[in-house]
């Protein structure tokens, strides 16, 4: 009876060792995957981030641009409706919640930038897809 018995456990042991396996694997993996995954979120995180201030602080430098240029103009009277959406344009982009990661509204206030900055854009007879102009002037360097 010893020997069934022991042959019983050996037998026990080969057939739980496939879930041993099973279970062992999946954490094994899920741990892994969560690594990689934080990892990948960090680095696409970073990307998007700098591709976002790259264009945020296009809007920003043009808006700067073209309000000092329609204040210096001799035709100032002409330019106030230019003037005022510039002005808008400005206060959104000082606004922009810039430290914040975990803004909520992000993206509702990057839609808004972005229809004030083609709104401008109109208004001023100029080219509305910011890449234009980075391409244009041979890429950014620093």
């Amino acid at each position: 009876m010893a020997l069934n018995s022991k042959s019983e456990d050996m037998f026990d042991v080969i057939l739980l060792a496939d879930d041993r396996f099973h279970v062992e694997g999946y954490r094994e993996g899920y741990e892994e995957g969560t690594r990689q995954g934080l990892t990948e979120g960090r680095n696409h995180g970073g990307t998007h981030g700098a591709k976002l201030s790259l264009e945020m602080s296009f809007y920003y430098g043009f808006a700067l641009t073209w309000k000092c240029l329609l204040q210096n103009s001799t035709e100032v009277n002409t330019h106030r409706k230019k003037l005022k959406t510039l002005e808008t344009l400005l206060a959104l982009l000082q606004s922009f919640p810039y430290d914040d990661a975990q803004y909520e509204n992000l993206q509702q206030d990057i839609t808004k930038t972005r229809a004030k900055f083609r709104q401008v854009c109109s208004l001023l007879n100029v080219l509305t897809d910011f890449r234009e102009f980075v391409s244009t002037a041979g890429g950014l360097s620093f």
